[in-house]
Parts: C-alpha cells; structure tokens; sequence
C-alpha cells in the first residue's frame, strides 16, 4: 500500500480546510481550536486568515512558513489535531 499524502486542499471558510488523500478519503479539518488554544508565539500569524492559509504542500503533507506549523498526516486524517 502506497504511503497516505495529501493530494490538494480547498480552503473552505475561516480557519477550515477541505484536505484530500492519495487514497481519495476528503476531510474538513478546522484548524482554528489549534491555532486559538496555543500560546507559542510562531503560531500568533496563523490567527489572520491571510497568513493561515499560506501554506504548501511539501513532499505530502501541509507546510507553513518553512516547517513553522506542520501536523502529522495520520491526525490531518483523523481531524484529531491536539491542541
């Protein structure tokens, strides 16, 4: 079985984006709780809608700012991000 990556993303509203896998599987992740609940300062300039949705897709899974804000694939899958 081929390794699970991030094909493409449709941002959606807000901090909400439609994330879709190699496999076909499409999951509407909300980001928002993460960024919110977090006091680490690198993540402040994800609050803005603009700066969040800045992100690549680097070898499969979502990227800001150079690895600043990066989940594991497995919780992007999931919609289980910890905050």
């Amino acid at each position: 079985m081929p390794e699970l990556s991030v094909k493409g993303v449709n941002p959606k509203i807000g901090h909400i984006l439609e994330i879709e896998f190699t496999d076909g599987h499409k999951e509407n992740v909300d980001f928002a709780p993460f960024i919110f609940s977090s006091n680490h300062p690198d993540y402040e300039k994800y609050k803005s809608v603009d700066e969040f949705l800045k992100f690549e897709i680097v070898d499969g899974n979502l990227n800001w700012d150079d690895y600043t804000m990066i989940f594991p694939i497995e919780d992007l899958y999931r919609n289980r991000l910890v905050k």
